[in-house]
């Protein structure tokens, strides 16, 4: 599926912003089921620094500096990447064998995955989150099986409600209240398994934004979306990350679907946050966020791209 990605923020200040460093996670990565075919982003005022650099999860970061004042700011990405459908995933290695192998023991080798077992700060491990999670996880379960069931149970019990939580919502708050958006299930989601001491890891990206005729439209389409990786050491060496969405109900391996596009991955939502910075002036301000992803083809053409609020879907 060939697919063209649009994301748009507007920043509005009074007074002025008199300098600003900012970090965009805007641009799509490049895995076996997701090519990356173009890339731009477009900053208005003009920075006076503009780079791009990978960081340690192998993430596009792009930071650019802003050394006048300034009412406004303006940031557009505009991507082309073409995906494929997810192949069948065949993982048989029950739960509590993925988690001794991520147990510590003196002289143990070691798994880069093990960093995505400990807590993170939107995704803490607490007892609560492996209470809810552990009727999932029954005795002997294939982990592929156990991590379907919570996907689906947090799909089931939970009501996607928009301005329910703000983005630094702790997601044991989320929990309490059973609603939330896509960034709260996906931390809920990533503690549960955390908590069992089960590698797993925050993704952030984006959904087609009109499905094919006679297909439902999934929630969070018309913004930036988050889901979860799961790893799964008994799969062939660089096919171990599966992916999960609770908000769509729905896997696959390197993405839920090839209407999915990938952008970063990291611990949560603070690593791979879209866009981020320090401004000095600038008091308040009024955000709006516009993402489309529209699929190109003989019959589709390009959609008009549709504003949101700031907030992750």
């Amino acid at each position: 599926m060939l697919l063209q990605v649009t994301h748009d923020t507007h920043y509005s200040y009074q007074p002025a912003v008199e300098t600003a460093q900012h970090v965009a996670y805007m641009q799509p990565c490049t895995h076996a089921g997701q090519t990356l075919l173009d890339h731009k982003l477009s900053v208005t005022p003009q920075p006076t620094q503009l780079r791009t650099a990978f960081d340690v999860y192998g993430n596009a970061r792009c930071f650019f500096s802003l050394q006048t004042p300034h009412d406004v700011l303006r940031v557009v990405a505009l991507s082309m990447v073409s995906t494929l459908p997810s192949p069948p995933v065949e993982s048989t290695a029950t739960w509590e064998k993925v988690r001794e192998q991520f147990r510590y023991q003196v002289g143990g080798s070691y798994d880069a995955a093990a960093e995505f077992v400990f807590a993170s700060p939107y995704a803490p491990r607490q007892l609560e989150f492996g209470a809810y999670a552990r009727s999932c996880f029954a005795p002997g379960s294939a982990l592929l099986d156990a991590t379907v069931h919570l996907m689906e149970r947090i799909h089931t019990e939970f009501t996607y409600e928009s301005q329910s939580t703000q983005v630094n919502t702790p997601a044991l708050q989320a929990l309490a209240q059973r609603k939330g958006v896509c960034q709260d299930f996906s931390h809920i989601m990533i503690a549960c398994l955390r908590t069992l001491g089960l590698p797993a890891r925050y993704v952030s990206g984006y959904l087609l934004t009109e499905p094919a005729p006679g297909e439902v439209k999934l929630i969070g389409s018309d913004a930036s979306h988050a889901w979860i990786s799961v790893y799964f050491p008994d799969l062939p060496d660089g096919q171990r990350w599966v992916d999960f969405d609770p908000t769509n109900n729905r896997w696959g391996w390197y993405a839920p679907g090839s209407d999915y596009v990938t952008v970063a991955t990291g611990r949560d939502f603070g690593d791979v946050s879209p866009l981020r910075g320090v401004i000095h002036g600038g008091a308040s301000h009024l955000l709006t966020v516009g993402v489309t992803v529209s699929q190109v083809g003989e019959n589709t053409g390009l959609r008009a791209s549709q504003s949101q609020s700031q907030q992750q879907s």
